[in-house]
């Protein structure tokens, strides 16, 4: 398995043929290829996407503002890198987040000489049979990689509605595997 990961992450760049990609700087220390028609989010996006106190370090979206990847620094910190139990804890996570989760890959890879906790899905959230905007539920495919470190943990995540992922799985993988921490 371990031999078969690079052999495939040489095949989708090889074979990626999706928007070109160009160096984004996240922080000092971060960077990632991102595509080129990618902008940061404003406020009102983040608003909408990320209701929360806390912030991502890095939010970016396409024109149509469908597509997403942002990195955060999550709260949870790891006093250790037990990637193993860190994963079991994450994967515990994504299945209570969400209504429906149909898992396409998951495990621990290593890109740029890091070692990262990736989950791949598609998920599904009932739509509220209450309000009419919202009776459909929503059906997003995602690509989360998490960089366990003593003391802090970095997540990154592309999202995308699931009637995309064809087209932007590539893309999400190509981005994932671009990721440079100094």
């Amino acid at each position: 398995m371990k031999l078969l990961m690079p052999l495939a992450v040489c095949l989708v760049l090889f074979a990626f043929n999706g928007p070109r990609l160009v160096k984004t700087k996240i922080t000092d220390e971060i960077t990632v290829r991102l595509p080129h028609n990618f902008r940061p989010m404003d406020e009102l996006d983040l608003t909408q996407r990320y209701p929360s106190v806390r912030q991502p370090l890095a939010a970016f979206t396409n024109e149509e503002r469908e597509v997403d990847f942002s990195v955060n620094l999550s709260a949870t910190r790891w006093p250790d890198t037990n990637l193993e139990l860190a994963g079991k804890f994450f994967r515990a996570g994504i299945y209570n987040l969400f209504d429906g989760v149909d898992m396409i890959d998951e495990g621990i890879h290593e890109i740029n000489g890091r070692s990262f906790i990736y989950f791949e899905f598609e998920s599904r959230v009932k739509g509220d049979v209450r309000d009419l905007s919202l009776r459909e539920p929503v059906l997003k495919y995602t690509y989360i990689q998490y960089l366990v470190e003593p003391g802090r943990t970095l997540v990154f995540s592309f999202h995308c509605p699931r009637r995309l992922r064809g087209e932007w799985q590539p893309t999400a993988h190509a981005i994932m595997n671009s990721i440079k921490i100094k």
